[in-house]
């Protein structure tokens, strides 16, 4: 199996060259190495070497955030699988990694599969670096999150038109409110559903 004389050569030539930190985030001022910055080093390398880095994304999560200016940030998590192969004897090795990226249009899912590349790649080839941490080129501010309004949820409980309604929305309410306001929702759930269950049928 040469797929591991194939990544050592890597390893040696970047060990040599490394990739610089050149690029500034604009928000918090620290310095990064971006995926284009990767691929430019690595591309030559690669291909010099006979060794093929083929991407497969295993799952996807996007979760709907807000700025604190109100506009909607979409935070997608990627986990992938890399593998290494090389192309003189197809022997391979694969690696999985987890990328994370925020965007305010559709660009999330992008920005979190290069970051899965990037770290893929800068940890399987040992890649130097100056400073300790890798970021990417913009940090978005996320909007803190709000606390349940404990009075509505209790309101939306004894206002319930029906079981079926009442059942909906207890269950919500046990997932939003931590374990101190339970028994207070439970309570509630058990006298509307009594005054649902013990109303006459209309004459």
């Amino acid at each position: 199996m040469k797929i591991y004389q194939c990544i050592n050569a890597v390893q040696k030539q970047m060990a040599s060259d490394g990739i610089t930190k050149g690029r500034k985030n604009q928000q918090q001022g620290y310095s990064f190495r971006g995926i284009d910055d990767v691929l430019n080093a690595l591309s030559p390398v690669l291909a010099d070497l006979g060794l093929c880095v083929l991407p497969r994304m295993l799952s996807r999560e996007c979760v709907e955030r807000q700025t604190k200016s109100g506009g909607a940030l979409f935070y997608v998590t990627v986990e992938a699988e890399f593998d290494f192969v090389c192309a003189e004897d197809g022997s391979k090795h694969t690696i999985k990694t987890y990328g994370e990226a925020m965007d305010s249009a559709d660009k999330a899912t992008n920005k979190a599969m290069s970051a899965a590349y990037k770290y893929a790649a800068i940890l399987a080839f040992a890649i130097p670096t100056e400073g300790d941490n890798d970021a990417d080129a913009h940090t978005h501010e996320v909007a803190t999150s709000r606390k349940p309004d404990v009075a509505a949820i209790l309101r939306g409980i004894s206002g319930s038109v029906s079981v079926e309604i009442l059942k909906s929305n207890f269950e919500a309410a046990m997932q939003m409110l931590d374990g101190t306001h339970h028994a207070a929702v439970t309570k509630a759930k058990n006298v509307r559903y009594k005054e649902l269950t013990t109303q006459k049928e209309p004459a």
